[in-house]
């Protein structure tokens, strides 16, 4: 498909700014800030939105690391984007050639992993085009962006669905960077990602008198006196409890995960005291709700016996409860359209240098082109999804999983990824983490990256915006695998029925007389 004017000027739009948007992935790489506690990325979002001319809600839904923002210029279609900005705990990597933690901090603190830094800059570069073409060539619509903190615990999405920010959308686009074949460089076609629950259990031992002796005192009369076991007992009982008890959870069949971390442990005073608190997360992927709800209903038992065993109390706090992916072909085929269009990104010998260093620091023998050959090649969607599918039983929907689907089932959806870059590796070699984590932050390796998605996402958004054809072809779809469209006979409604989860001890930044440092402090 030919290009639009509008398309072409989006396009020279990004190049004009390929210098902002590489200094602002970088200011957002070097923040690493993680889930829930990214104060100073959603500030910097907040702040360049209002700067070019959006209006711009922070807080959104009750989260102090979101935002939404809109920009109108007139009656018209309604296109939403979004960014992410959250980094994961023990990822602290420079932007360097070499393993070493940012300044300042130890390898413990946060870093960005996939990276986000990347994902919510592509996503402003591309909403900043499109603002850019729009206004020069008088197109009229609707476009909203959304800051969503925390994916890497599937945080806000389910919560701004459930509290209509997705609603009245004509379409939905969203990028994710990947390096995984088939999935780089492509859009999903029908095999979307899957249901996501998460949850903290919290274990409270706050009448430990009760244990053992009905008349015992609160404080035992002996350090040899028997006890209340506590809180960390009761941690570690559901724990392994869980762990034992994972095999029959659920079918031995198609693709599934559990996950857990420890957030919180001890709080006990003195060694004669039983520890008060202790908080597990659990993390579980599944293609169906009713595999997590099975999950989850383990989960509480197992809660339920820890607690009796250890003379304590337990609570569930919800983090997410995310729906399964909705497909829409139609919208696949115009972000698969501007694909082809714009390109697959390619890595220059800048870039080859400073990987290639990465190399010789490794002691290994420097490679003439030391990126991935299929990271600058475009993958036909059909063709992915047929490669995807061998390794899925023919029942099974979705797979793995990641909570843009919540907003899949309120506009119709393109989910699409571009290349990250990625080493070759020589025979029975693997890179260690760190060297993802660098090329994520080093501007020339991952400035492709990011300039090639903001080009495919204002192409796709300008295509939407432009020809109504396309739009109403992908609305028709939306209706029709909905039953009616939100709230049809086949539509999901949100999950989420809780809070926010921001009260609870997530890691994070803190200031001290040393100055910003990580909750577990540099050496």
């Amino acid at each position: 498909m030919s290009h639009s004017a509008a398309q072409v000027f989006a396009s020279n739009h990004v190049d004009s700014i390929r210098q902002d948007l590489s200094d602002w992935t970088a200011k957002i790489f070097d923040f690493g800030e993680t889930a829930w506690r990214e104060y100073q990325s959603a500030d910097w979002y907040v702040k360049t939105l209002r700067a070019n001319g959006f209006s711009v809600e922070e807080g959104s839904a009750g989260m102090p690391t979101a935002f939404a923002a809109h920009w109108t210029n007139g009656a018209g279609p309604s296109i939403g984007m979004y960014a992410e900005y959250d980094a994961v705990p023990g990822n602290c990597q420079a932007a360097s050639t070499k393993s070493e933690p940012r300044k300042g901090l130890s390898i413990h603190a946060g870093g960005h992993t996939d990276p986000h830094s990347g994902l919510g800059l592509a996503g402003l570069g591309g909403l900043l085009a499109t603002k850019a073409a729009m206004e020069h060539h008088g197109i009229k619509g609707t476009l909203r962006f959304t800051g969503e903190p925390a994916e890497k615990v599937r945080g806000s999405k389910p919560i701004h669905a459930a509290k209509g920010y997705y609603d009245g959308l004509d379409a939905m686009l969203s990028f994710h960077p990947f390096y995984m074949l088939p999935m780089c460089n492509t859009v999903r076609w029908e095999t979307h990602c899957g249901a996501a629950y998460s949850m903290i259990y919290r274990f409270i031992c706050d009448q430990p008198e009760n244990w053992g002796r009905h008349d015992g005192a609160p404080i035992p009369q002996s350090h040899s006196a028997v006890r209340a076991p506590g809180a960390n007992d009761a941690l570690m009982t559901m724990y392994n409890a869980s762990k034992a008890l994972r095999d029959s959870m659920l079918p031995h069949q198609g693709g599934w995960s559990i996950s857990e971390a420890f957030l919180t442990a001890g709080q006990a005073t003195a060694d004669n005291l039983p520890a008060g608190l202790a908080e597990i997360q659990y993390m579980m992927r599944v293609p169906t709700i009713e595999m997590a709800e099975q999950v989850t209903a383990v989960f509480d038992r197992n809660a339920q016996a820890a607690a009796d065993m250890t003379g304590c109390r337990w609570e569930r706090h919800w983090v997410c409860k995310s729906r399964p992916g909705l497909a829409n072909h139609a919208m696949a085929n115009v972000v698969w359209d501007s694909m082809r269009d714009v390109g697959a990104p390619t890595w220059d010998e800048r870039a080859r240098s400073v990987a290639r260093e990465i190399q010789t620091n490794l002691g290994l023998e420097p490679m003439d082109n030391p990126f991935i050959d299929e990271l600058e090649r475009l993958i036909d969607p059909e063709a992915a999804e047929a490669i995807l599918r061998n390794d899925l039983p023919p029942s099974q929907r979705n797979s793995t999983s990641d909570d843009y689907t919540d907003m899949s089932w309120h506009a119709p959806l393109a989910r699409f990824y571009i290349a990250r870059p990625a080493l070759k590796a020589p025979s029975g070699y693997r890179y260690p983490n760190w060297v993802m984590n660098a090329l994520g932050g080093i501007p020339a390796t991952i400035d492709p990256m990011v300039t090639t998605a903001a080009k495919v996402l204002a192409s796709s958004a300008l295509r939407l915006l432009e020809d109504e054809v396309a739009r109403n072809a992908a609305m028709d779809e939306f209706k029709t695998r909905t039953g009616g469209g939100v709230g049809g006979s086949k539509w999901i409604a949100p999950l989420c029925d809780y809070d926010p989860p921001i009260n609870f001890r997530w890691p994070e930044y803190v200031t001290t007389p040393r100055g910003r440092d990580w909750w577990i402090p540099s050496f």
